[in-house]
């Protein structure tokens, strides 16, 4: 038995998206990304609603292979989200996501990142995780919503 130190990075980003946080919390998941998020085609999604639900499971193509995903915390309630992202020989990813209203009709969307390396692979990735690299993605990802949300609403 080999037991080591995790090599693990965490990031949080708060975002301001542009609608009520009932209309947000919908289009997080891998269904409904897919009207928002340029390139996002999940190879499988496993789901008995059709969307995001507790226990969901989908897997995404990507380098070094493809990562399975699946919703460990779905409360629509209070719009809150879970998920936990494996891809084999790389990381273990964590994804929490908590939406809150504001003052107006605008939504808070605080959105973490925590990766665990699983070998060399995720050492490298874990390198290049910089919190710059965290907030360029975070502002890409909020852009598109943010987009999405003014032209289809």
């Amino acid at each position: 038995m080999k037991i080591v130190t995790p090599n693990r990075k965490r990031h949080s980003y708060i975002q301001n998206l542009c609608a009520k946080p009932e209309k947000v919390f919908p289009l997080l998941c891998p269904v409904m990304e897919k009207k928002w998020v340029p390139g996002w085609d999940p190879e499988l999604v496993i789901t008995t609603s059709g969307v995001a639900e507790q226990d969901c499971i989908f897997i995404t193509p990507g380098e070094p292979e493809s990562s399975i995903w699946m919703i460990t915390g779905y409360d629509p309630e209070n719009r809150h989200l879970e998920m936990v992202k494996v891809t084999p020989g790389h990381t273990v990813g964590r994804l929490i996501i908590q939406l809150l209203a504001d003052d107006s009709q605008y939504t808070l969307a605080e959105i973490t990142y925590e990766y665990t390396a699983l070998g060399p692979a995720g050492d490298q990735f874990l390198k290049e995780f910089t919190l710059e690299w965290y907030i360029d993605f975070m502002q890409s990802w909020e852009n598109e919503l943010n987009l999405f949300l003014q032209t289809n609403l």
